[in-house]
């Protein structure tokens, strides 16, 4: 690589690196408060919500409000968000916290804001989160999801998929392909909350206390739109 192509290369990155640590200042609270708008103002939409009988045979549920994607040449994602997983009896769990992120290479250029929302469809991606990390693609097959009352419409590549990934942007709510990008637990995060040395199959299996109101919204709203 020449110098002045890898000079262009460490420029791109400089411009592209701020606004992905945007998010970094976000507090956990605030995100729980963004997390329920996102999935309340997705699922109350007329015909262009998560089908609900997806939500009801979910294993696990990630809202990542306003993921950050930049880029210049260089491109990245970086989002942070919650995440719910399905309890034995049929009920929600407490959410851990998470982040997103990702990079791509190629002709891009400025700034955008998208929500993302993963549906997982079996336990395999949730037992590989519970232990931190995992990679869409990777370690579970990922598809854009399809949207509106009923999950019918799914093509043959969408019913074999493990995960079901949707966004919105600018409005507009769609399935959303998010191959390679890493879903990490969030454990400064989960500590403010929580407490420190609380893992996520403590969260996730309930033996957590004093849950603050809004991070308890975020479950209460999945079992809200779970039994609609």
């Amino acid at each position: 690589m020449s110098f002045r192509l890898l000079r262009r290369w460490m420029f791109a990155a400089l411009l592209v690196l701020p606004a992905l640590a945007v998010h970094a200042e976000d507090p956990p609270l605030k995100r729980a408060d963004n997390a329920v708008r996102v999935l309340r103002e997705i699922m109350d939409a007329p015909d262009k919500s998560i089908p609900t009988d997806l939500l009801r045979d979910a294993h696990a549920i990630a809202v990542i409000p306003d993921m950050v994607k930049a880029g210049l040449i260089f491109g990245g994602r970086r989002g942070e968000g919650l995440i719910s997983v399905k309890s034995p009896d049929g009920t929600w769990s407490n959410p851990s916290f998470v982040t997103l992120t990702g990079g791509s290479v190629g002709f891009q250029a400025g700034v955008s804001s998208t929500d993302v929302i993963l549906v997982f469809r079996t336990q395999r991606g949730v037992d590989s989160i519970v232990n931190g990390k995992f990679t869409l693609g990777a370690d579970a097959s990922a598809a854009a999801g399809p949207v509106g009352r009923t999950a019918t419409a799914a093509t043959d590549s969408q019913l074999k998929a493990e995960i079901y990934s949707y966004s919105r942007s600018r409005g507009l709510f769609a399935g959303v392909a998010l191959d390679g990008s890493a879903l990490r637990i969030d454990y400064d995060a989960n500590a403010s909350i929580y407490g420190s040395g609380v893992t996520p199959r403590r969260i996730f299996e309930g033996g957590v206390s004093n849950v603050p109101g809004p991070v308890v919204d975020f479950r209460d709203r999945l079992e809200e739109y779970t039994q609609r």
